[in-house]
Protein backbone atom coordinates (compact mmCIF):
# COMPACT_ATOMS: atom_id res chain seq x y z
CA UNK A 1 0.00 0.00 0.00
CA UNK A 2 1.17 3.58 -0.92
CA UNK A 3 2.98 5.39 2.40
CA UNK A 4 3.87 8.86 2.20
CA UNK A 5 4.58 11.71 4.96
CA UNK A 6 4.26 15.23 5.57
CA UNK A 7 3.88 18.01 7.85
CA UNK A 8 0.48 18.57 9.04
CA UNK A 9 -1.98 21.89 9.85
CA UNK A 10 -4.48 21.53 12.67
CA UNK A 11 -7.95 22.70 11.86
CA UNK A 12 -10.92 22.75 14.48
CA UNK A 13 -14.58 21.22 14.36
CA UNK A 14 -17.16 22.46 11.66
CA UNK A 15 -14.60 23.94 8.79
CA UNK A 16 -17.29 24.65 6.05
CA UNK A 17 -16.85 24.85 2.25
CA UNK A 18 -17.51 28.63 3.04
CA UNK A 19 -14.22 28.65 5.43
CA UNK A 20 -12.45 26.32 2.60
CA UNK A 21 -14.08 28.90 -0.19
CA UNK A 22 -15.46 31.63 0.52
CA UNK A 23 -18.25 32.50 -2.14
CA UNK A 24 -16.88 35.83 -3.48
CA UNK A 25 -13.89 34.07 -4.86
CA UNK A 26 -16.15 31.32 -7.32
CA UNK A 27 -15.90 34.17 -9.62
CA UNK A 28 -12.27 33.88 -10.23
CA UNK A 29 -11.96 31.93 -13.33
CA UNK A 30 -9.58 28.65 -12.21
CA UNK A 31 -9.23 26.47 -9.38
CA UNK A 32 -5.60 27.60 -9.35
CA UNK A 33 -6.82 31.51 -9.32
CA UNK A 34 -9.08 30.69 -6.25
CA UNK A 35 -6.31 28.94 -4.31
CA UNK A 36 -4.71 31.65 -2.52
CA UNK A 37 -8.26 32.24 -0.68
CA UNK A 38 -8.40 29.22 0.37
CA UNK A 39 -9.09 29.41 4.38
CA UNK A 40 -9.37 33.25 4.57
CA UNK A 41 -12.06 33.39 6.99
CA UNK A 42 -10.12 31.46 9.38
CA UNK A 43 -6.56 31.86 8.30
CA UNK A 44 -5.88 34.35 5.91
CA UNK A 45 -2.29 33.16 5.97
CA UNK A 46 -2.24 29.66 5.41
CA UNK A 47 -2.76 28.97 1.70
CA UNK A 48 -0.04 30.76 1.14
CA UNK A 49 2.14 28.56 3.58
CA UNK A 50 0.99 24.91 2.80
CA UNK A 51 3.46 22.93 0.73
CA UNK A 52 3.15 20.52 -1.51
CA UNK A 53 2.61 17.23 0.53
CA UNK A 54 1.55 18.60 3.77
CA UNK A 55 -1.70 17.20 5.07
CA UNK A 56 -4.76 18.36 6.62
CA UNK A 57 -5.75 17.37 10.67
CA UNK A 58 -9.04 18.91 11.70
CA UNK A 59 -11.78 18.25 14.02
CA UNK A 60 -15.60 16.44 13.05
CA UNK A 61 -18.12 17.49 10.00
CA UNK A 62 -15.17 18.64 8.00
CA UNK A 63 -16.46 19.79 4.81
CA UNK A 64 -20.15 20.91 6.40
CA UNK A 65 -22.05 23.59 4.44
CA UNK A 66 -22.68 23.96 0.60
CA UNK A 67 -22.41 21.22 -1.92
CA UNK A 68 -19.34 22.90 -4.05
CA UNK A 69 -16.85 20.62 -5.28
CA UNK A 70 -14.19 24.15 -5.68
CA UNK A 71 -13.72 23.20 -2.22
CA UNK A 72 -11.99 19.55 -2.20
CA UNK A 73 -10.60 20.79 -5.69
CA UNK A 74 -9.21 23.72 -4.25
CA UNK A 75 -7.79 21.96 -1.04
CA UNK A 76 -5.57 19.46 -3.86
CA UNK A 77 -4.81 22.66 -5.95
CA UNK A 78 -2.65 24.10 -2.35
CA UNK A 79 -1.03 20.27 -2.21
CA UNK A 80 -2.36 18.49 0.23
CA UNK A 81 -1.84 15.33 0.21
CA UNK A 82 -5.19 14.08 2.27
CA UNK A 83 -7.29 15.43 4.96
CA UNK A 84 -7.36 13.35 8.29
CA UNK A 85 -10.87 14.38 10.14
CA UNK A 86 -12.62 12.74 13.46
CA UNK A 87 -15.70 13.09 10.41
CA UNK A 88 -16.67 14.42 7.04
CA UNK A 89 -19.72 16.04 5.51
CA UNK A 90 -21.13 13.44 3.27
CA UNK A 91 -21.29 15.28 0.16
CA UNK A 92 -17.76 16.69 0.75
CA UNK A 93 -16.86 12.68 1.25
CA UNK A 94 -17.81 11.94 -2.13
CA UNK A 95 -16.81 15.12 -3.76
CA UNK A 96 -13.34 14.88 -2.54
CA UNK A 97 -13.15 10.85 -3.51
CA UNK A 98 -14.47 11.92 -7.08
CA UNK A 99 -11.51 14.71 -7.32
CA UNK A 100 -9.00 12.42 -6.00
CA UNK A 101 -8.50 13.83 -2.81
CA UNK A 102 -7.74 11.44 -0.04
CA UNK A 103 -9.88 11.41 3.12
CA UNK A 104 -8.94 9.94 6.64
CA UNK A 105 -11.68 9.41 9.17
CA UNK A 106 -9.71 8.75 12.67
CA UNK A 107 -11.02 10.40 15.86
CA UNK A 108 -7.57 10.27 18.12
CA UNK A 109 -5.26 11.89 15.78
CA UNK A 110 -6.74 15.57 16.70
CA UNK A 111 -6.18 15.74 20.12
CA UNK A 112 -2.89 14.16 19.65
CA UNK A 113 -0.64 16.37 17.56
CA UNK A 114 0.24 19.89 17.18
CA UNK A 115 0.70 22.28 13.65
CA UNK A 116 4.38 21.53 11.92
CA UNK A 117 4.72 17.80 13.09
CA UNK A 118 5.05 15.19 10.91
CA UNK A 119 2.88 12.16 10.02
CA UNK A 120 3.54 9.03 7.95
CA UNK A 121 0.33 7.71 6.43
CA UNK A 122 0.09 3.96 4.99
CA UNK A 123 -3.16 3.97 3.11
CA UNK A 124 -5.51 1.70 4.54
CA UNK A 125 -3.46 0.45 7.33
CA UNK A 126 -2.12 3.29 9.73
CA UNK A 127 -0.99 6.69 10.75
CA UNK A 128 2.04 6.82 12.36
CA UNK A 129 2.88 9.75 14.30
CA UNK A 130 5.90 9.78 17.26
CA UNK A 131 6.46 5.99 17.77
CA UNK A 132 2.74 5.50 17.55
CA UNK A 133 0.32 3.68 15.20
CA UNK A 134 -3.05 4.92 14.95
CA UNK A 135 -5.36 2.35 12.88
CA UNK A 136 -7.21 3.60 9.98
CA UNK A 137 -10.49 1.77 8.11
CA UNK A 138 -9.90 0.65 4.88
CA UNK A 139 -11.15 2.32 2.12
CA UNK A 140 -13.15 0.16 -0.48
CA UNK A 141 -10.36 -0.61 -3.21
CA UNK A 142 -12.84 1.30 -5.85
CA UNK A 143 -12.41 3.92 -4.15
CA UNK A 144 -8.58 4.25 -3.77
CA UNK A 145 -8.26 3.37 -6.86
CA UNK A 146 -10.52 6.61 -7.74
CA UNK A 147 -7.91 8.53 -5.12
CA UNK A 148 -4.90 7.21 -6.63
CA UNK A 149 -6.12 7.77 -10.54
CA UNK A 150 -6.17 11.21 -9.41
CA UNK A 151 -10.24 11.32 -9.61
CA UNK A 152 -13.84 9.71 -11.08
CA UNK A 153 -13.34 11.12 -14.15
CA UNK A 154 -9.82 9.92 -14.95
CA UNK A 155 -10.08 6.99 -13.12
CA UNK A 156 -12.98 5.96 -16.12
CA UNK A 157 -10.66 7.06 -18.54
CA UNK A 158 -8.09 4.56 -17.53
CA UNK A 159 -10.47 1.66 -16.57
CA UNK A 160 -12.32 2.07 -20.64
CA UNK A 161 -8.42 2.30 -22.07
CA UNK A 162 -8.53 5.90 -23.36
CA UNK A 163 -5.49 6.92 -21.46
Amino acid sequence: MEKFSGKIWVLGDDIDTDIIIPTEYLALKTVNDMAPYAFSPLRPELASQIQKGDIIVAGKNFGCGSSREQAPEIIKALGIKCVIAKSFARIFFRNAINNGLLLIENDALRGAVSEGDEITVTINEAIEHKGISYPITSLPENLVDIIQAGGLVKAMRRLNGLD
